[in-house]
């Protein structure tokens, strides 16, 4: 049966899968558009299926704040290939899914993949996206916050996002989005040197005691030493006390201290493709 044009236009838009996959889809379904739609989501599906084991290490990570400022969430949209994930209805399917999940509140990745979008549930939307990309898509990551007031940033390229959450409202946009770039420039392993896991604390001073012991120092020494090791350490890796990339002569404390001694921070989230 002939297929127009207008036809295989109304199911792209519908599926948002290529002409020729509609055309295919149309002239299975002998013209009936419902099961043209069911065939392209079983393609999807399918595919899916066969690309389970594929790698999708690209992607791209989108954060965003919710209207008031308060909430901030943080979605990571798997892909195969850096061409997938530079083009913009890849990014903007990632957009959409994280404007969802701020709507309606969600707290967990589960939630976020239950939700519905466009009359399917997230997830299934991901599945079909497979199908219609070509490539294994995944929701692999999402993360929120709740403060204050809250910062998000987005590294150009869309492959690293932080999150950063203040203990005041209404914090200047320049200084949290400052504070943002740090976490997301220099990684801080937390906030601060009392949020260090117990386990990472205990194995930077077993590093630190080997290091010295090879060196010949005495052992009666070796606790006192690798605590300056531990103190540097803190230093260096825990976002309060690192020192401000803009200016290298004060700490983020002591830069957001000039701002408002009452401001700091109480939340943070990073995610980065390449780490």
């Amino acid at each position: 049966m002939a297929i127009s044009a207008a036809d295989v236009m109304k199911l792209r838009k519908a599926t948002g899968a290529g002409m020729m996959d509609c055309k295919k889809a149309l002239a299975e379904a002998e013209g009936d558009f419902d099961r043209a739609v069911e065939i392209i989501r079983e393609k999807g599906k399918a595919i899916a299926n066969k690309r389970a084991d594929r790698e999708a290490s690209e992607g791209a990570a989108i954060a965003k704040t919710s209207a008031d400022g308060k909430t901030g969430g943080l979605v990571v949209l798997n892909c195969e290939t850096d061409f997938v994930a530079k083009n913009d209805n890849f990014v903007a399917f990632a957009t959409s899914i994280l404007d969802l999940a701020l709507a309606n509140g969600a707290s967990t990745i589960e939630e976020v993949k239950a939700l519905e979008l466009d009359g399917r549930t997230v997830e299934a939307q991901v599945t079909e996206q497979t199908g219609i990309i070509g490539e294994k898509i995944e929701l692999s990551h999402y993360a929120k916050v709740d403060a204050e007031s809250v910062a998000a940033y987005i590294h150009p390229g869309n492959k690293l996002a932080t999150l950063v959450g203040f203990t005041k409202a209404g914090v200047e946009e320049a200084i949290s989005k400052d504070v943002a770039m740090q976490v997301a420039a220099m990684n801080p392993v937390a906030i601060d040197k009392e949020n260090v896991p117990a386990d990472v604390v205990e194995k930077e001073l077993t590093i630190a005691k080997e290091k010295f012991r090879a060196e010949g120092k005495p052992e009666a020494m070796l606790d006192k030493i690798a605590q300056g090791s531990l103190n540097k350490f803190f230093k260096e890796n825990t976002l309060m006390n690192q020192v401000y990339v803009k200016d290298g002569k004060i700490s983020i404390r002591e830069f957001l201290g000039n701002y408002d001694k009452d401001v700091t921070v109480c939340a943070m989230e990073r995610f980065s493709l390449n780490a």
